[in-house]
């Protein structure tokens, strides 16, 4: 710890710090303008997604709100949690052996409900009967983000492909050439859309004799990445503004799981 107060559960580790202070430190730790502890600060970023606190009922003894909340936007802007993203999954790639980029994906949504501060621009999900926002998401098949993107929930997940698919390809240098979604996908639409960005889509249909819950091949690896993000309690509805931050806070949570996996194998090794 580098304060001496008592520590929360979501407080970041000493090896998880010896992983993201590089990432994390846009000026130097001595400058002349910070007020605070740059891993308090992180530490107060954290405590927000992980607990759901709104900003301003932050706990006194971490730094002000106003502080993390802006520290946050100039990491954000930076692309400091997309890079961390990048790296944290090449490196739990490789000591899965498996390559550091992947070569197929899974593409899925799932439907928060709105709230009040997000209620404006919420649409309605008939299949999930849900007012709210839609969080489309790729993973890799070890469940770790490639990219993900907001829209109001009545949106059609075939609309998405295209999006989705430019930024897996962005994320791994056109590596991917495989995506397994659901019959949600199916159609010439969405094929075509992943095609123009080299990638081809394999739906992976029900059994016509289903009978209870049925674990799918390669499908049941983000619905385990879409439960991962509800274990952060700002991420269970949509507590945001704006669409562009509910985006925002999903990448750091991520980024908090992988980063946790990471600091384990640099302490075992």
């Amino acid at each position: 710890m580098t304060s001496s107060r008592r520590a929360y559960p979501s407080d970041v580790s000493d090896d998880e710090w010896a992983l993201v202070a590089p990432y994390l430190t846009l000026l130097r730790e001595d400058a002349g303008q910070r007020e605070h502890s740059l891993r308090e600060v992180f530490n107060g970023l954290r405590y927000v997604v992980k607990t759901g606190a709104p900003w301003r009922w932050m706990p006194h003894d971490l730094p002000p709100w106003e502080a993390v909340y802006q520290q946050a936007q100039r990491w954000l802007a930076a692309g400091c949690f997309e890079q961390l993203a990048d790296d944290l999954r090449s490196l739990l790639r490789l000591a899965s052996g498996c390559n550091s980029e992947p070569s197929a994906a899974i593409l899925d949504s799932r439907t928060l409900r709105s709230t009040p501060e997000s209620g404006e621009r919420a649409g309605y999900d008939g299949a999930k009967r849900k007012q709210g926002s839609k969080l489309h998401m790729a993973v890799d098949t070890l469940g770790h983000l490639l990219a993900l993107h907001v829209t109001p929930a009545s949106a059609d997940d075939r609309a998405q492909v295209e999006h989705l698919a430019k930024a897996v390809q962005a994320a791994t240098g056109d590596n991917v050439g495989l995506a397994y979604v659901d019959q949600g996908y199916t159609g010439e639409k969405p094929a075509k859309a992943a095609r123009a960005h080299g990638i081809e889509l394999e739906v992976v249909r029900l059994p016509e004799a289903k009978r209870g819950f049925v674990l799918l091949p390669r499908r049941w690896v983000v619905e385990r990445s879409f439960a991962w993000a509800t274990r952060f309690r700002r991420l269970v509805k949509d507590y945001e503004r704006y669409a562009s931050t509910l985006a925002d806070l999903h990448v750091i949570a991520f980024v908090c799981l992988m980063l946790k996996k990471a600091a384990l194998l640099a302490a075992g090794s």
